[in-house]
């Protein structure tokens, strides 16, 4: 099933002013309803290895997990508190893709300790199901409310919830880059996915820190409000926001529209997976 014109995906990814490479990787594929941002970690260039390596065993594995299987379908194996087929697999891959990382971190000195966060979503049935690890972000526009759908994986994040500093100190905290899970730092990783609504008009946003570290919220859903009837320009523009307040790290960002309902055919899907089996 091609999502082509019922949503809009657009990428851009930039070194920022300070870092001398972009560890940042993104990917997106609008017929297949995938958008994938990682922003990697690591002494040298392992870092850029690290979110690569994500990108592309996410992106390859889920396109071909997606041509056999609606992502709508039902989980079998989900038990009492089954969902759908498509929060299994964004679990299943993500493991893969973290035992890759782990693996090359271990076996490769240069890459030892390699890690990267990682936000992705998959578009189906007039819905998304979103996965996370660490403090890259995903927020939504909607009827000009603009909002965090995710909720970071971070020692600040614990430290507000906590008690410990209110939100308002947590922009002046010299704690924000310290994450509490990363994809290919163990051997084993437990990623948050949730599965959301979508309507038509929504914008989502999925993106690096180095945009939410150095863009205050209300700024970037003012120009999600302003520019989101050209996607290319507001991304363009989030990164060159970030870049003018400093561009301390790399910035990338992945803009999602629903343009319109995309309902899954799913009596017609299912003749077509039946033709094969």
């Amino acid at each position: 099933m091609s999502l082509n014109d019922a949503i809009e995906i657009v990428g851009h990814t930039d070194p920022g002013m300070v870092r001398s490479h972009n560890e940042d990787s993104i990917a997106n594929d609008t017929k297949s309803g995938l958008a994938i941002l990682a922003d990697g970690m690591g002494g040298y260039n392992a870092g850029e290895v690290a979110s690569g390596m994500a990108t592309t065993v996410l992106m390859t594995e889920l396109q071909a997990a997606l041509a056999h299987t609606a992502p709508f379908q039902p989980d079998p194996e989900g038990g009492a508190e089954a969902g759908t087929f498509a929060a299994r697999m964004l679990r299943e891959q993500i493991a893969k893709a973290n035992h890759s990382i782990y693996s090359a971190s271990q076996s490769q000195p240069q890459y030892s300790g390699m890690g990267t966060t990682l936000v992705m979503a998959v578009f189906y049935d007039n819905k998304m199901t979103v996965a996370h690890i660490g403090d890259s972000r995903l927020y939504r526009l909607r009827d000009n409310q603009f909002s965090q759908v995710t909720r970071d994986h971070s020692l600040l994040q614990e430290q507000i919830d906590s008690g410990m500093i209110t939100a308002e100190e947590a922009k002046h905290s010299q704690n924000k880059n310290l994450v509490t899970r990363a994809l290919g730092i163990d051997p084993t990783v437990e990623p948050e996915i949730h599965d959301y609504d979508t309507r038509a008009g929504d914008i989502y946003l999925l993106c690096s820190d180095g945009l939410s570290d150095m863009v205050p919220d209300e700024e970037i859903g003012l120009t999600l409000e302003t520019l989101g009837g050209n996607l290319n320009l507001a991304a363009q523009q989030l990164v060159q926001m970030a870049n003018d307040n400093g561009g301390r790290d790399n910035v990338s960002v992945l803009l999602i529209k629903i343009i319109k309902e995309y309902p899954a055919a799913k009596g017609l899907f299912g003749k077509f997976l039946g033709w094969f089996k």
